[in-house]
């Protein structure tokens, strides 16, 4: 896989079919069921990660309580996937995506973990309802988000606010960082990370 930092533009579809939570500065948490914090049609943030650069270390806690760590994916190529928050729209869609190429993408030596500020029992319903064969870390104190920079300012329909912004990690076996997608085809994200 070449290594170079992915904005892919046809994901503005995907994107923007939902509609944003109405708080000014909090935490995707907030955003009603059923309705999606989406991509906004303007980002102000991006991470200060970049293709080639060392991933951060990162650790948490998945659904079922278990420690999850960086240095246990050393040797596989990482899908690391930030989210806004389970059970929406695009954010479904995502999971959805690499749940159906799942066993592609681990003949191929990719492991898959998604993260979100969600805590443990919202990642349990989640996984249970849509069938996902990967673990989900629930970052409710947001370390890892933080670490991997993926919290800032939104601009959406005139409105400026936090969040999380929508941001997928490819890791090699070394621990470095191949890819980082920050305009994601959530319909179609496997295909996308693969470069299909």
């Amino acid at each position: 896989m070449e290594t170079t930092t992915k904005e892919n533009n046809s994901s503005s579809t995907n994107e923007s079919s939902g509609s944003e939570s109405s708080h000014t500065e909090s935490s995707s948490n907030d955003t009603p069921q059923g309705k999606d914090e989406e991509e906004p049609s303007f980002v102000a943030h991006k991470t200060h990660l970049n293709a080639g650069d060392k991933a951060p270390y990162f650790e948490g806690k998945d659904q079922d309580g278990n420690t999850l760590n960086s240095a246990m994916f050393i040797g596989k190529n990482l899908i690391l996937y930030f989210y806004p928050k389970d059970d929406t729209e695009t954010c479904t869609k995502e999971a959805c995506n690499l749940r159906d190429e799942y066993k592609y993408l681990s003949d191929s030596n990719y492991a898959v973990i998604g993260v979100s500020p969600d805590d443990e029992r919202s990642h349990t319903k989640f996984i249970a309802k849509y069938n996902l064969p990967f673990p989900l870390l629930a970052d409710t104190d947001m370390k890892i988000i933080k670490a991997y920079d993926v919290w800032g300012t939104k601009k959406f329909m005139g409105r400026i606010y936090d969040g999380l912004l929508r941001t997928t990690f490819v890791i090699g076996p070394d621990g470095i960082i191949k890819e980082v997608i920050t305009k994601v085809d959530s319909a179609n994200h496997a295909q996308q990370i693969l470069g299909m």
